[in-house]
């Protein structure tokens, strides 16, 4: 199995949004795991570069048949086959081994509490509606909890079958385009800095995508 690395570092907050909230603390809580480190899960992410792709594929118009099946290789296509399956997972998007290894070895040994390690990587944020005088509107304050700027992530690309120079090209295209992640990512939150490293930890978004521009032109 061949294994890439997805690097993301957030540039403005984020939240990894898990659908609920905290009573009396936000309206809006991040997805973390039991040490308190949040993380983008694998399935969320495969969703945003699979848009990303989309969004290629129709900006490219005619010359987007080359790509289609380094696509559906990439991210699969709806229906029940075996050969429709996608040839690539995409794991979380958690912190990097390093930190993430220290971070637990604190937790077990009790030198931090999971909410300690939540609180030093997040903030809470509010906000409110307003009418059209500047008024808030009554009941419309909300807390959300964001990821901090400058907080960095790495996600596991691993491929069942070795990828084709096209599959790499078109996942290079789709990294670069990738600036926003998260819940409210139109809305100014999210943004990002996408790059592919492979397994030997050597950045190869700017090699791969050279192929793209290359088969474009």
């Amino acid at each position: 199995m061949e294994t890439y690395i997805l690097s993301i570092t957030l540039e403005s907050d984020a939240t990894f949004g898990r659908g609920d909230g905290v009573a009396g603390l936000v309206d809006a809580e991040v997805e973390h795991d039991g040490y308190g480190m949040p993380y983008l899960r694998g399935r969320t992410l495969k969703g945003l570069l699979s848009e990303e792709c989309a969004n290629i594929l129709f900006a490219l118009g005619e010359c987007a048949s080359h790509w289609y099946e380094a696509a559906q290789r990439l991210f699969g296509r709806p229906g029940s086959k075996i050969a429709d399956k996608a040839n690539m997972r995409v794991g979380n998007a958690s912190l990097p081994d390093g930190l993430r290894a220290a971070i637990v070895a604190d937790v077990d040994a009790d030198r931090y509490r999971e909410d300690d390690v939540l609180e030093s990587l997040t903030a809470i944020r509010r906000q409110t509606a307003v009418d059209e005088s500047g008024v808030p509107d009554e009941g419309s304050l909300r807390a959300m909890r964001v990821v901090l700027r400058q907080t960095a992530f790495e996600a596991r690309l691993s491929f069942a079958k070795p990828p084709t120079q096209d599959d790499l090209a078109l996942l290079s295209a789709c990294v670069l385009a990738l600036r926003r992640v998260g819940t409210g990512r139109n809305r100014g939150r999210g943004r990002v800095t996408a790059r592919l490293f492979d397994a030997g930890g050597e950045d190869v978004t700017q090699t791969h995508f050279t192929r793209f521009e290359e088969v474009v032109r």
